[in-house]
């Protein structure tokens, strides 16, 4: 069966790189408007300068703060997570130091921070714009890692004493 997506982030949509072109075509207008000399060459560079000067910024964007989960696995920025490693979203705290995922050294401005604890106890940081649909779906995953109920193992004992 193929991943399921439960929520993703793109960092930023490719239209950005209308921005500029769009700011020159204003600029063209405001000299057709003044009646002054048009330069419509100097518009279509200044259009096409500030597109190109805007695709890497898009593309950084787009590679480490993206993030996408699905049913098989958590990735943030440059980092991938098993969805398996999940252990759980819910009262969770973030001890100082904890690392965060994607490779950077803190949390992205204007991302709001959630701990997750992972398989082997160690607690990480995730980060999304919309935190909360973010926890939600982590927290499907948790459920999905967790163990049945205690009540199933205490019985598996008592069946294994007779």
């Amino acid at each position: 069966m193929a991943a399921r997506t439960l929520y993703s982030e793109a960092g930023v949509g490719w239209s950005a790189l209308v921005w500029g072109p769009l700011f020159a075509l204003l600029g063209a207008l405001a000299e057709l408007a003044t009646g002054g000399p048009t330069h419509i060459v100097g518009w279509v560079l200044i259009g096409a300068a500030l597109c190109v000067l805007t695709l890497p910024w898009v593309y950084a964007r787009r590679r480490f703060l993206s993030l996408e989960v699905t049913t098989e696995r958590l990735r943030q920025g440059r980092e991938t997570l098993a969805a398996e490693r999940i252990a759980s979203v819910t009262d969770v705290g973030a001890p100082v130091g904890t690392r965060v995922l994607g490779g950077g050294w803190s949390v992205p401005r204007k991302y709001d921070e959630l701990p997750v604890e992972l398989d082997d106890g160690t607690v990480v940081l995730a980060w999304a714009r919309d935190v909360e649909a973010l926890k939600a779906a982590l927290s499907e995953l948790a459920a999905k890692n967790r163990p049945e109920t205690e009540s199933t193992g205490e019985e598996q004992s008592d069946d294994s004493r007779n």
